[in-house]
């Protein structure tokens, strides 16, 4: 609630780095979608932002932890789709488009993690699913988030980087920056 900034990045680093977020785990079902909602207030979106946050509160602690490997979707993901549900009032009987415009930013970033491939990596996954959302949010509602570039502080906590691998570890983004 505190957030200023219009950048969900910037907001998820913020709160990536408290004591009870783990580098893995289910508070990334929650986290990541409240990043979107609170950029997207912040950007001048339309939402009051303390009863989305309480509703995706609730939505994301009906997800279960390691749905990445067990169900084939990742948490980080859901989180932001439940988000994108929330700002438009969609629900399992909507029959306007939202309904599938949601499902269509779902389908692009759960796309672009596995390009990436595994193992399980909750940051790299809310990167990816915060990137798709933000040009999702623009194109479908007008709302411009700020999209910062990302590089990973996490790592280091992560024993199962992939490292070079990940499109969001340094030294991969100097090797890409360096190809350019």
């Amino acid at each position: 609630m505190k957030e200023t900034t219009a950048s969900p990045y910037q907001i998820f680093r913020n709160l990536a780095k408290m004591d009870f977020v783990r580098m893995h785990g289910p508070e990334h079902h929650v986290l990541d979608g409240a990043c979107i909602l609170t950029a997207y207030r912040n950007a001048g979106g339309e939402i009051d932002l303390e009863p989305a946050l309480e509703e995706l509160l609730d939505r994301g602690l009906e997800m279960p932890g390691a749905m990445c490997g067990m169900w084939g979707v990742c948490g980080a993901t859901a989180s932001v789709g439940a988000a994108l549900s929330i700002l438009e009032g969609t629900g399992p009987l909507t029959a306007d488009d939202s309904w599938g415009s949601h499902m269509e930013y779902t389908s692009a970033a759960l796309k672009g993690l596995s390009k990436i491939g595994g193992p399980r990596c909750c940051k790299r996954d809310a990167y990816v699913s915060l990137e798709t959302a933000i040009d999702y949010i623009r194109k479908r509602y007008g709302v411009t988030l700020e999209k910062d570039g990302i590089t990973c502080g996490f790592f280091p906590q992560n024993e199962q980087c992939k490292k070079e691998d990940c499109p969001y570890y340094p030294k991969a983004k100097q090797t890409a920056s360096s190809a350019s």
